[in-house]
């Protein structure tokens, strides 16, 4: 892997919940890794639903690798939030990961 390609300074991060002085759960995201990475668009539409117009984008984020990633976590890349659908580990190496991400914003 190049490192040229990994201009993009993003966030991974993890869903927590822990309880406040009150008692009540507190549902929170934590960050795990700050890394560089290459995002790459793969499509993008709008449609209507419940009439809004929504934003859907799919995209392949690569990353150099990273030990315990998994779909239950998140991408932040400055404003924007990327669910991950799956991690894909190239070959089995070891040597990078391959996130594929959906981006949705409502309009």
């Amino acid at each position: 892997m190049r490192a040229g390609k990994l201009r993009h300074k993003i966030t991974i991060q993890y869903y927590t919940e822990s309880q406040n002085s009150y008692g009540e759960m507190t549902k929170t995201w934590s960050d795990y890794a700050t890394v560089w990475a290459s995002i790459e668009p793969i499509r993008g539409r709008e449609f209507w639903e419940s009439q809004q117009i929504n934003a859907e984008v799919t995209a392949k984020i690569t990353i150099r690798y990273l030990a315990d990633i998994n779909p239950k976590m998140r991408v932040k890349y400055g404003s924007r939030i990327f669910e991950i659908i799956s991690v894909i580990n190239p070959e089995e190496k070891n040597r990078e990961l391959q996130l594929m991400v959906k981006e949705s914003v409502n309009g």
